[in-house]
């Protein structure tokens, strides 16, 4: 190897580690306003105005669309938490619940016809239409009148449907995922289970979930962006998440350029820390030979 390509290696890991060090600094700036602009919203901090920015635009020379994006942070802010709140519950419960659809339509003799049937129907009906039935046909907002204040946290009932509707699509997606990845692990290695003494529901449960959950982790992260992206649908069920929040200000101030520049950098923003996250999670639960963490042989 010559001198000039050692050289050029070492200015591309400095230039990496630049990159990454702007993204971390990027990232606190950005995660640490949306704490703070919660903690006030939520009168946590002793300072603050609930919906108010901390500085006025007209002190910063903001006039126009950009003094209206500026003014409407703290409001976007509130959005950008029902967001994540609707994003971080539907992933996780959507797992909890196809974890057992998927090794159902695996593994089950009968049962895998309920768990197609039930992926297949998620799978081949718009979100949209999902929520409508969830919210206007079926009327479930009505079981929830009771449930809307949690101490500092106010949970409308038309936010319990939309955790409703996006926690059973992603179950649906999720089983898929996982299906997929329980299909790429060897099924003689639940024989060798089998073959020392294991049922067969603790082989899959030792020995073929493991696996599979290391497997499945590049589709979470799809299905977490497109949590994060289609989250913006619960606007049709009144539920005031970052995008209806948005367009409220833009449609009293006729500034959509402005707001939906700063909404498109807010969504940026969590797809990025989410990928990244996951990204970290993977490298983590990586083992040699599973999967395609980087660094693996």
């Amino acid at each position: 190897m010559s001198y000039a390509e050692d050289i050029r290696r070492v200015r591309a890991r400095e230039g990496r580690s630049v990159g990454s060090l702007a993204l971390i600094a990027l990232g606190a700036l950005f995660w640490g306003y949306l704490l703070l602009r919660w903690l006030i919203n939520w009168n946590w901090v002793p300072f603050g105005t609930p919906g108010e920015p901390l500085v006025s635009p007209e002190a910063l020379g903001l006039t126009g669309g950009t003094a209206t994006a500026f003014q409407s942070l703290p409001q976007l802010a509130e959005g950008a938490y029902i967001t994540v709140l609707i994003t971080v519950i539907a992933i996780l419960a959507g797992l909890v619940l196809a974890v057992p659809l998927s090794v159902a339509r695996v593994y089950g003799r009968w049962s895998k016809w309920a768990s197609l049937s039930f992926t297949e129907l998620i799978r081949g009906t718009p979100l949209i239409a999902q929520l409508y039935l969830l919210y206007y046909g079926l009327n479930l907002s009505q079981f929830f009148r009771g449930l809307t204040e949690f101490g500092p946290f106010t949970l409308r009932t038309a936010l319990w449907v939309a955790l409703i509707g996006f926690t059973i699509n992603s179950a649906a997606y999720q089983a898929e995922y996982i299906r997929s990845a329980i299909e790429s692990v060897d099924p003689q290695q639940l024989v060798a289970a089998r073959s020392v003494g294991l049922t067969q529901r603790e082989g899959i449960r030792h020995v073929v979930l493991p696996q599979t959950l290391r497997y499945a982790i590049p589709g979470w992260t799809n299905e977490l962006v497109y949590l994060i992206k289609y989250s913006s649908l619960a606007t049709f069920i009144t539920v005031a998440e970052l995008f209806r929040r948005a367009d409220a200000v833009a449609s009293d101030t006729f500034d959509y350029t402005a707001m939906f520049t700063v909404v498109a950098l807010v969504y940026i923003g969590i797809v990025i820390t989410a990928t990244k996250l996951m990204g970290y999670v993977e490298d983590r639960v990586s083992l040699p030979g599973l999967g395609q963490a980087r660094g693996r042989s």
